[in-house]
């Protein structure tokens, strides 16, 4: 067996709750399902079941990456059950893969490729952060709930119609409230940020208020 196990063991088990903790940690300010706890345990029970895997092979003999290669299928189970189907569309397929590569990282630091995990962790946290920003302000679009405030309910639908047109985007669903002398129009639209904020601006030049809600079911 490996001199000094215990040492080793534990010193390998607090690494790898160090970097699960950071990306469980960016998971958690991100309101994001798999947060701190559960990247935290992945990594940890990855980076266990790898040293059982290979001291229960010096010890009692047997194939090294028995245990180890089960990990994989496990960790598929759990990243399944982070994907979902909501108003055609599939989500939470970045929860998936990061609990996918968050469980390589623990099994990197079982098989002492301590350098390795680091900087796959690294990489990770530029991946979700930096790379998440630039997705969501050029690229990815959000079901967003539009609340357009007006004296007069016709114009309002008119503001927004010809706002809408103007992008090329397609009001999916309206709903129109009379709230004491006012109206409030409210309707969704799968928009990027760009057009969420030309919509803005252009029912706020129009002379109409307009408040924004982004949908939360879009979870990644």
């Amino acid at each position: 067996m490996h001199p000094d196990i215990s040492l080793t063991v534990v010193f390998q088990l607090a690494f790898s709750s160090l970097l699960g903790g950071l990306i469980g940690l960016e998971r958690e300010l991100h309101r994001k399902p798999a947060g701190l706890r559960t990247n935290l345990f992945i990594c940890v029970g990855s980076t266990l079941f790898t040293i059982l895997s290979g001291e229960l092979a010096s010890g009692l003999g047997g194939d090294h990456t028995r245990i180890a290669a089960q990990i994989i299928p496990g960790i598929g189970f759990i990243g399944a059950g982070m994907i979902l189907r909501d108003r055609g569309s599939v989500i939470g397929l970045t929860s998936a893969a990061t609990i996918f590569v968050n469980a390589s990282i623990g099994m990197a630091v079982g098989a002492y490729m301590y350098w390795t995990a680091a900087y796959t962790t690294l990489m990770m946290l530029g991946a979700l952060s930096l790379l998440g920003m630039m997705e969501a302000r050029l690229i990815r679009s959000q079901m967003t709930i539009f609340r357009v405030t007006a004296a007069d309910p016709q114009r309002a639908m008119n503001d927004a119609n010809a706002a809408l047109t103007e992008l090329k985007v397609t009001m999916q669903r309206f709903e129109l409230f009379h709230v004491g002398a006012e109206y409030v129009l409210e309707f969704e639209a799968d928009v990027t940020y760009s057009q969420r904020q030309n919509i803005l601006e252009k029912l706020s030049s129009a002379g109409t208020r307009c408040d924004v809600v982004i949908h939360t079911l879009a979870a990644e």
